[in-house]
């Protein structure tokens, strides 16, 4: 409502002209609540497409439309900023348009620019070989991130030659649908090495069941509450805490060979103090986006011990992803999409 009064008052247009735009804005903020639901699935795929894509994305830009009208509103009150810059101005609105455009423009390619993080780990431990991991979280397929994007994400992968892909949950946003008619599972099938992932929240929001089945398509080991063994590695794949009734780490390590590096997939990062505890070398999660967007990022860094970045609590170290996906817009502003590159040694 905020945001609408302050257009309204904003646009030096006719009446009939000021109501289309209102009502355009109400209707964007609407198509929010209609993607949340399972509509999307019933409707054409582009129209699924557009409606994704427009929900989300005005979600956000609303969020910065109240807050630069609030510091505009600041401004007057202060008198630095004239009352007539904010009424019927066309000085205004198209400092407000320019501003808006040039800052989302931005975030759309700040999104689409993957940052290649790496991290060098001395593991203590006899490995054959060094060992290079490419370790992701929160892909998201779906409505919004397609082919083409999963596609140019793993030639990225591709060209580092690891010796796995880790995905630590979120493979999947809420729905199989645009992944299977898109035909995802040839993009991971076509991969030189292992692919192995967990569930997320946004997994289990899609349905376990079909993820497997995706997973299963793809060539993708998934991991659920469970450990595998990769050359001198001990992959332990937790569950999401999504499922109350998850195994406990310690459970799921009971008999882990201690002498191989463990590294665990957990999705939320929560209770990181569990894995210093059970004897984790190397933890990885994602879930937090780091807020996606400033300042959402600072709620992020109030809820979580370590909402984005390296950590390390005695032997144990820890990474928490911002993701390589994202849900909803393709917006980044304060955050980035990023793959980590992990050297063992």
């Amino acid at each position: 409502m905020y945001a609408s009064r302050r257009v309204w008052q904003l646009l030096p247009l006719p009446l009939a002209l000021r109501i289309a735009v209102v009502s355009v804005m109400a209707l964007a903020f609407v198509t929010f609540f209609v993607v949340m639901t399972s509509l999307t699935d019933k409707l054409p795929m582009a129209v699924s497409t557009f409606l994704y894509e427009t929900g989300t994305s005005w979600l956000i830009i609303l969020l910065y439309l109240v807050m630069l009208f609030l510091e505009l509103d600041l401004g007057s009150l202060a008198h630095v900023v004239p009352k007539s810059f904010l009424h019927h101005s066309v000085a205004g609105s198209l400092a407000i348009v320019a501003s808006m455009t040039l800052l989302f423009t931005y975030a759309y390619l700040h999104y689409d620019d993957k940052r290649r993080v790496e991290l060098t780990a001395d593991t203590g431990k006899t490995l054959s070989k060094p060992m290079k991991l490419v370790v992701v979280s929160d892909i998201h397929l779906g409505y919004h991130n397609r082919r083409s994007d999963l596609h140019r994400w793993l030639e990225l992968i591709r060209r580092e030659r690891p010796d796995a892909l880790l995905i630590a949950g979120d493979l999947v946003d809420r729905s199989i649908r645009p992944v299977r008619d898109d035909r995802m599972a040839a993009e991971f099938r076509q991969l030189p090495f292992p692919v192995y992932a967990v569930y997320g929240n946004h997994d289990y929001y899609t349905g376990t069941g079909t993820v497997k089945q995706f997973c299963q398509q793809a060539g993708i080991h998934l991991l659920q509450d469970s450990v595998t063994y990769v050359q001198d590695l001990a992959i332990v794949g937790r569950d999401d805490r999504t499922n109350r009734r998850r195994r406990s780490l310690g459970d799921l390590m009971t008999d882990i060979n201690r002498s191989k590096y463990i590294i665990e997939l957990d999705h939320q990062p929560y209770h990181l103090e569990e894995a210093q505890r059970n004897g984790v070398d190397f933890e990885f999660a994602g879930h937090t986006h780091y807020g996606q967007v400033w300042p959402l990022n600072l709620i992020t860094r109030s809820l979580y011990e370590d909402a984005f970045g390296p950590l390390r609590k005695g032997n144990t170290r820890y990474y928490v992803s911002s993701g390589m996906g994202i849900w909803g817009a393709k917006f980044r502003i304060g955050t980035q999409s990023e793959y980590l590159v992990l050297n063992l040694k």
